[in-house]
């Protein structure tokens, strides 16, 4: 795919989520985030709902992204210091195939955050999402707070500072 379409499909991705996170964010009205049942590494599910009260950080990738790649790692440490102070990270791989994320996880990088399979894309269309990565913030009592298209070196820290914020709320 040339870069210009890659831009306009994230752009796209970025409309269609803003579509749900409400105009009114900012004087505090949220949307609830969209309630998804997914099967998970090793066999299990991940359930959105069964994480409310949390801070969750959906991060939508693909083994073939680059940038996904690059950043798989920062999540794994994100997510190890966070965890104790109610924060939950998912990892929903957009793979038709999920083995080929079980390879390249197994073989890359060690992460203890579920891993959840959208090899059909319903959850990411439901997200509005059209570039990988892409991470969706969730508040604890369920609503949309952030997305966060695309990832280059510093990113992290844009995360954090969302992080930060919805765990002090």
């Amino acid at each position: 795919m040339n870069h210009g379409r890659r831009l306009a499909l994230l752009g796209a991705g970025g409309l269609a989520l803003g579509c749900l996170l409400p105009a009114g964010a900012a004087e505090g009205e949220r949307r609830a985030a969209p309630d998804f049942d997914l099967p998970a590494r090793g066999g299990g599910r991940f359930a959105l709902a069964q994480h409310r009260g949390e801070v969750v950080m959906i991060n939508f990738w693909a083994s073939w992204c680059g940038p996904c790649r690059m950043e798989m790692p920062l999540l794994e440490s994100i997510y190890r210091k966070y965890r104790p102070m109610g924060f939950t990270l998912a990892g929903v791989n957009v793979e038709p195939d999920p083995r080929q994320a079980e390879q390249w996880l197994a073989k890359t990088v060690s992460v203890s955050f579920p891993v959840a399979y959208d090899a059909e894309s319903k959850v990411s269309r439901l997200y509005g999402i059209a570039g990988m990565p892409s991470s969706v913030f969730v508040d604890r009592r369920g609503r949309l707070r952030h997305l966060h298209a695309g990832y280059k070196p510093g990113d992290e820290n844009v995360y954090l500072d969302y992080l930060r914020t919805l765990i002090r709320e």
